[in-house]
């Protein structure tokens, strides 16, 4: 074939034709589509996209970008024909599909379409791209079809949502539940450091530092810098008596002026437990200058508390007055107010506490009163609750035993677990064991349960009055019941339950020999009585003959009977075997 050159004219320079190639792919009608959308000419930019499409048809993208310019054009049903393709044959995995289709649904007035559409980018988007607008039509949708969505889980907030409900339960004060919901959350999102910081907590408010630790240790070695993990490191270290890690980590806390509301609150609180309390009153004053906290009496009385450690006891009084303002009646802001002078006066300590709720010591007086209970709000606060978890694991027997008691009066699930872990405690007094399997008989646990007595872990079910006994006689329970009606309204549960170990005892000791029962009235006195006695509780042989309708003499009697077999005056066991 010959090759045609331009002609050279006399005294011209020769030139050569410079011809440039044109790639005819998916990106060059790409670009051509993009440059006819921008004029808007969405005829040629739907061929364009075509053509891209021809050219990679395995290309998910160019398929999606072919729906989009299909719906623009207002032919929703060739866009949905489109995206269908991506999910069935190119990408299923593409799942913002879902979401177009449901807006071409929508466009079609075919709601329940674009309801099923909408549900399934929702449950299967791992991103969660358009998650806010998908909200907006689900709300639109619901509005048209007259009834709520049926939306079960929203994956792209995986962990989040159950995340939201762990930190209402620890709210609420019930840290086994959250617990257990948190270790599922972090078990599949390793890296879900907010869980993670409320796992340790939640460790933490049931007294194991050493979980809690690791937990923050973890959080850490990915984020040096995460607040919310170095303020708990520090309160653990200061619990866990490290004084040198706990004075450095201190010293960096003190460097830390945090911008957001969430992050000044968490050091102003932590730097107050740590005894910083002049950093503390510095962090509470600015948070008592934003508008949103200037109506929360709990802030007041933690800048209060801040202000009397470091001797500012005339603005502690006024913040004190403040949440008496703030909240009428308020329990706590009567208690400080009427120990502010003495405070001032060096004559009797400030607080060191800064939760909303009396000192712990003031709650023991209130529902120590037979009767009186556990007040809603003290029930329901978990800051009350954690310092039961508290006393339960690191108080000394007579407080655990009031922390048993008042779990009583609580009752709830929470309270259950927590007490059947403490029977798993090796150290713990059998006694202070026997009451809280008496609580949790109360409770309704009817089912055997590990109990630790130190070499031997016995299964022990709550809900049998007496293991030890072959049997367990009608009479015997009809004395134990009307003992237990009359003590009830004006006795606590450990001396209902020293009532109960004590018959127990005399039953045990006396069989196969037990009595006849045919006075019911006299044998439940007689117990009525020694428990009395065995609590210090003032009490005559007249009294209690009056209260069951019989002589004092038969009082005596019945009484005599049992401490001949139970030794001085009701001494009272437990129901463990070896512990007779």
């Amino acid at each position: 074939m010959p090759c045609l050159k331009e002609t050279q004219q006399p005294g011209r320079r020769s030139k050569r034709a410079k011809v440039l190639p044109i790639s005819m792919d998916a990106g060059f009608f790409f670009e051509r589509a993009v440059s006819s959308l921008d004029r808007f000419h969405y005829d040629k930019a739907l061929k364009y996209f075509r053509k891209a499409v021809e050219y990679e048809p395995d290309n998910p993208v160019n398929h999606c970008n072919m729906a989009g310019i299909l719906s623009e054009m207002g032919d929703y049903e060739a866009s949905n024909a489109a995206l269908s393709v991506i999910l069935e044959k190119i990408d299923p995995a593409m799942t913002e599909c879902y979401f177009y289709m449901a807006n071409n649904y929508a466009n079609m007035d075919m709601f329940e379409e674009a309801e099923n559409a909408l549900i399934t980018y929702l449950e299967e988007d791992p991103n969660g791209q358009f998650l806010a607008e998908a909200e907006e039509m689900m709300e639109l949708l619901q509005y048209e079809l007259e009834r709520p969505a049926k939306v079960t889980k929203i994956k792209s907030l995986a962990g989040v949502l159950e995340h939201d409900r762990a930190r209402e339960l620890l709210e609420q004060g019930k840290f086994t539940e959250a617990v257990k919901l948190l270790e599922s959350i972090v078990e599949g999102q390793p890296d879900f450091w907010a869980a993670r910081n409320n796992l340790a907590l939640g460790y933490y408010y049931m007294g194991q530092c050493s979980k809690a630790i690791e937990t923050i240790y973890g959080v850490l070695e990915q984020e040096p810098g995460n607040l919310h993990a170095l303020c708990n490191l520090a309160i653990l270290y200061q619990h866990e008596g490290e004084t040198a890690l706990l004075l450095e980590l201190e010293h960096r806390l003190r460097k830390i002026v945090p911008f957001h509301q969430e992050h000044l609150f968490k050091l102003a609180t932590t730097m107050g437990v740590l005894g910083a309390h002049d950093v503390a009153y510095r962090h509470f004053r600015r948070l008592l200058k934003d508008e949103d906290l200037r109506l929360d009496p709990a802030l007041y009385h933690y800048t209060a508390v801040a202000a009397c450690n470091i001797g500012r006891f005339t603005e502690a009084e006024v913040l004190w007055r403040h949440v008496d303002r703030l909240e009428p009646g308020s329990e706590v802001s009567e208690y400080y107010l009427s120990q502010i002078e003495e405070m001032s006066a060096g004559t009797r300590p400030v607080p060191i506490h800064y939760h909303y709720h009396l000192p712990f010591e003031e709650q023991i007086k209130q529902w120590e009163q037979p009767g009186e209970g556990v007040p809603a709000d003290l029930a329901d606060n978990p800051l009350v609750r954690s310092s039961f978890f508290w006393a339960l694991r690191y108080g000394d027997n007579r407080t655990k035993l009031q922390v048993i008691q008042a779990f009583g009066l609580i009752g709830d699930h929470e309270v259950e677990e927590a007490l059947k872990s403490f029977l798993l405690e090796p150290n713990e007094d059998l006694y202070l064991k026997d009451l809280a399997l008496y609580v949790l008989r109360s409770l309704g646990v009817n089912y055997e349960l590990p109990v630790c007595t130190g070499e031997a872990t016995l299964m022990i079910d709550p809900s049998q009055t007496s293991p030890q006994l072959p049997i367990w006689k009608h009479e015997w329970q009809a004395v134990l019941d009307l003992a237990s009606e009359h003590m009830r309204s004006n006795t606590d549960i450990k001396q209902q339950h020293d009532l109960e170990s004590l018959w127990v005892q005399y039953l045990n000791l006396s069989y196969p020999d037990t009595p006849s029962i045919s006075h019911i009235e006299g044998w439940a006195a007689a117990l009525e009585y020694l428990t009395a006695k065995m609590n210090h509780r003032p009490m005559s042989y007249e009294k209690i003959a009056e209260r069951y309708g019989i002589s004092s003499s038969t009082v005596r009697r019945y009484c005599r009977r049992i401490d001949e077999v139970c030794g001085a005056e009701g001494a009272s066991k437990t129901i463990f075997p070896m512990c007779k």
